[in-house]
């Protein structure tokens, strides 16, 4: 950005004085700022005024979600204000995107591989594109998708986790549908791939990562085992905590399941579960939805009603359940999301 764009942004203040003032201003409120004048504009979609919001720590914390319907167009969730904003439709060329990763790291938003979801409404057919090694990162500032460098191996349903400023995938399944053992790990400020050691089990079912306590835990579905990534990369360990199936979230890098119609906190060093929070059976006939963890609080999003006995139709829900954990735990409604709904595809937190 050069002195001409950003010149005079308040008058009577120096324009770095000035451009503190302006990343104090929640993200939520950065179009209607960007109208006030040209400076301003400039301003507000430069990459230093990300760089200022971390050295004054006015920073926020924003909910992404992607869900099946409209297709491939994602959705921003302010917490301390409870108001959604809608992204421009990521431009890849893959319809209904689906079975990939996401993650954020430096401010941007990744979605990395997978493959469509997309049916003919005519034929029935599917697209055959089941895994792609295709990258994209949205930039909240600047307000644009970009291709990055593709990941050196396609795949789909694959873990994936933002790691120490790095994007980190393992497992997953290529385009033969065959599953893999292979790591790799993305540096966004080279834009490049290097391979990491391999997983040491490889297995026949989808798998996810999450991150507890620092380290990459990769969770294969149907499996008690989970596989570790040690300091430093330099491989991978299997430990047998015994925990529970189903949708899991990670609060105060402690992980919570939901399983058989309760949420409840895994313990990484016993097998034993702590902590029934509350019973969650307005659930059970709720799937597809996204689960994860903020601050202190869970939020389920979206998500498939299936029938029940008098209701045979299925309905896609827009609805944000949020469970505070705790001492005191207990359940309120968040806003509904204001464009998407149905099945969610993916969902991630953006420090911006």
């Amino acid at each position: 950005m050069t002195n001409d764009t950003m010149c005079d942004l308040i008058e009577g203040l120096p324009d770095a004085v000035a451009l503190r003032c302006l990343a104090r201003v929640p993200f939520c409120y950065h179009n209607q700022l960007q109208l006030v004048c040209r400076s301003w504009k400039f301003a507000l979609r430069s990459h230093e005024l990300f760089k200022v919001r971390c050295e004054v720590n006015v920073t926020e914390e924003l909910l992404c979600v992607l869900a099946f319907d409209p297709e491939n167009i994602w959705q921003l969730y302010d917490p301390l204000r409870d108001r959604w904003l809608t992204l421009p439709v990521m431009p890849s060329e893959i319809r209904h995107l689906a079975r990939f990763g996401v993650a954020s790291v430096g401010g941007k938003l990744f979605v990395l591989g997978g493959g469509s979801d997309r049916v003919d409404p005519l034929t029935g057919d599917h697209d055959r594109i089941f895994a792609t090694s295709e990258v994209w990162s949205y930039d909240p500032i600047s307000r644009e998708w970009a291709r990055r460098a593709n990941m050196i191996l396609p795949r789909a349903m694959f873990a994936c986790c933002a790691l120490d400023d790095k994007i980190i995938v393992a497992g997953g399944f290529t385009s033969f549908r065959r599953s893999v053992s292979r790591a790799e790990i993305y540096d966004p400020d080279t834009d490049t791939w290097a391979p990491l050691p391999d997983l040491c089990q490889t297995h026949t079912s989808a798998c996810s990562g999450v991150v507890i306590r620092g380290k990459m835990h990769v969770i294969h579905k149907g499996l008690s085992t989970v596989q570790i990534l040690q300091d430093g990369a330099r491989g991978w360990v299997v430990e047998d905590y015994g925990w529970l199936q189903g949708p899991m979230a990670v609060v105060d890098g402690d992980p919570y399941v939901l399983n058989g119609g309760f949420i409840l906190k895994q313990q990484q060093e016993n097998l034993m579960m702590d902590k029934v929070l509350l019973p969650t059976s307005e659930f059970k006939r709720r799937i597809a939805f996204g689960m994860i963890g903020l601050r202190d609080e869970i939020y389920v999003i979206g998500g498939v009603l299936g029938p029940g006995p008098t209701n045979q139709s299925i309905k896609q829900l827009c609805d944000v359940d949020v469970l505070r954990v705790g001492s005191r735990p207990g359940w309120r409604l968040a806003a509904p999301m204001t464009k998407c709904r149905g099945s969610i595809l993916g969902c991630a937190l953006l420090k911006i």
